[in-house]
């Protein structure tokens, strides 16, 4: 009867599919010669009108196929175990291995490739993923020991910037969102002096090349020019903190100096200026100096950068064509040329060796903010941004970067060291890290529940020819951090 035949069909068909069923899973595990019957089997038991030849080589391919995914498969678990432990040992970083999903990236494969491009794509994304993890392991594992020397704690509210002197006395400079700026000895970590000319947050600081003269950029839209005498004090012998870069614990949230930080009593103070620069209409964000001291560029909110003659404070030139506001401005230490970078994911290169010719070149090389742009002694400049990638272009072929840096953080106002060129990234995340010009890291500074930075690290800046610090940062935690980095030992792990 018709009812009857079609709940036979029915069960022949559930049958059928609990024996196909059953044929998969043995078939996973079964040897070559168990696979070829099964095989057969099935294709004695499926209608179709292909010839059997055609229908045999069709199912071999596609073994050949299922092979592979199997090799993959138990590859890819292995893999994540391996990724698993990493994250586990890079938690306190806040680090996260890329190709975590490597099994959905690895089969996203159109249908129309052969077996042997499969296989290749697939044998490709995974020694890229497992180089991720070797480098990974190879930064973490680093030898190079970064020897925390001195804080310098004494500012009210955030450090933006901070750079150290070019002339003798070499003292360290620092720039606060407190409206003051402060000098420092370097060995004592002592308060020399305070500059207390500006009206809002003092957002730079730089010094002359050659002559005991700041130059500060202020929220409050001026720029101030001022000469400062210090004395530096007998240094003390310093305590040994020192801790290897691959020892250190990752510390929580714990804020520091939740009280106001004691001031210097005896720190003297200066509070006029003897050249104040006023043309822009919004907070001066950077300021620097030309080589040869005689003029200075300043970067602004109102989305130009201006360029000043010192001795007579007139605007020489105003260079505009940013589309939003400027972050960051620096000159070339050798020639006449300056970079400024802006909100509006660009930097331009600004070219003033040709006094009869101006010319300007943009780069769009990031895809956020860029945070700051820097030149090296050589021929490249160095930008970092918002979008957690620093970018290392050749100043003679500026149409793509020779190197990128990917980051877990976004990366704020870089530095690099001009006899070595090792590149300092301040993080959001309060992490410091040293990369080199090709892109390889290098190392992460300690930072643990008893020394760096606790939040936001806002700057770095190399000072290599200083015997006790050369490398200094700063930040949102009001403090200054004086490092001593063993360069050989660091470049020896390249």
């Amino acid at each position: 009867m018709p009812v009857e035949s079609s709940s036979s069909s029915g069960s022949r068909q559930a049958k059928q599919k609990r024996k196909s069923h059953s044929l998969s899973i043995r078939r996973t595990n079964s040897t070559e010669q168990d696979r070829s019957g099964l095989q057969r089997e099935l294709l004695e038991g499926q209608d179709s009108k292909l010839p059997l030849t055609l229908r045999t080589n069709l199912l071999d391919l596609f073994s050949q196929i299922e092979r592979e995914f199997e090799n993959l498969y138990l590859e890819n678990i292995e893999l994540r175990r391996e990724i698993e432990s990493l994250n586990d040992r890079l938690a306190a970083d806040g680090q996260a291995v890329e190709g975590a999903d490597l099994a959905k990236g690895a089969l996203k494969t159109k249908a129309s490739h052969s077996t042997s491009q499969l296989s290749q794509k697939l044998k490709t994304t995974y020694k890229a993923s497992t180089s991720k993890i070797v480098s990974s392991f190879k930064a973490t594992t680093s030898r190079a020991v970064c020897q925390l020397v001195k804080e310098y704690v004494s500012h009210r509210d955030g450090i933006w910037d901070l750079s150290a002197t070019r002339a003798q006395p070499v003292v360290l400079g620092t720039a606060s969102a407190d409206h003051t700026a402060m000098l420092w000895s370097i060995e004592t970590g002592k308060c020399l002096l305070k500059y207390l000319g500006h009206q809002g947050s003092v957002n730079s600081i730089k010094f002359h090349p050659s002559e005991q003269i700041a130059l500060t950029a202020s929220g409050d839209q001026t720029a101030h020019i001022w000469r400062y005498m210090v004395q530096l004090p007998t240094p003390q012998p310093v305590a040994d903190t020192t801790t290897p870069c691959e020892d250190d614990v990752d510390s929580s949230d714990k804020d520091d100096v939740d009280g106001d930080a004691e001031g210097p009593n005896d720190c003297p103070s200066v509070r006029v200026p003897t050249t104040t620069l006023r043309s822009h209409q919004g907070v001066v964000i950077a300021a620097d100096w030309l080589v040869g001291g005689k003029q200075v560029v300043t970067a602004s909110w109102d989305r130009a950068a201006n360029l000043y003659d010192v001795e007579t404070s007139e605007l020489v030139h105003s260079l505009t064509g940013h589309d939003q506001e400027l972050t960051h401005c620096c000159t070339h230490p050798n020639q006449r040329l300056v970079v400024t970078s802006s909100r509006d994911t660009t930097f331009r290169l600004w070219d003033f060796r040709d006094p009869s010719i101006h010319s300007v070149n943009v780069f769009q090389g990031h895809t956020d903010t860029v945070t700051s742009a820097v030149f090296t002694v050589g021929d490249n400049v160095v930008s970092g941004s918002d979008d957690r990638t620093v970018k290392v272009w050749d100043l003679k072929n500026m149409r793509s970067p020779i190197a990128t840096i990917r980051t877990d953080s976004a990366v704020n106002r870089i530095s690099v060291s001009v006899n070595q060129k090792i590149i300092a990234l301040p993080h959001d995340n309060r992490q410091v890290r040293l990369f080199d010009m090709s892109g390889v890291r290098l190392a992460r500074l300690p930072r643990s529940n008893r020394q760096g930075h606790r939040r936001m690290v806002c700057c770095s800046a190399w000072c290599e020819d200083n015997a006790a610090c050369n490398l200094f940062t700063c930040g949102f935690d009001r403090q200054a951090i004086g490092w001593n980095i063993n360069i050989p030992a660091l470049l020896q792990e390249k």
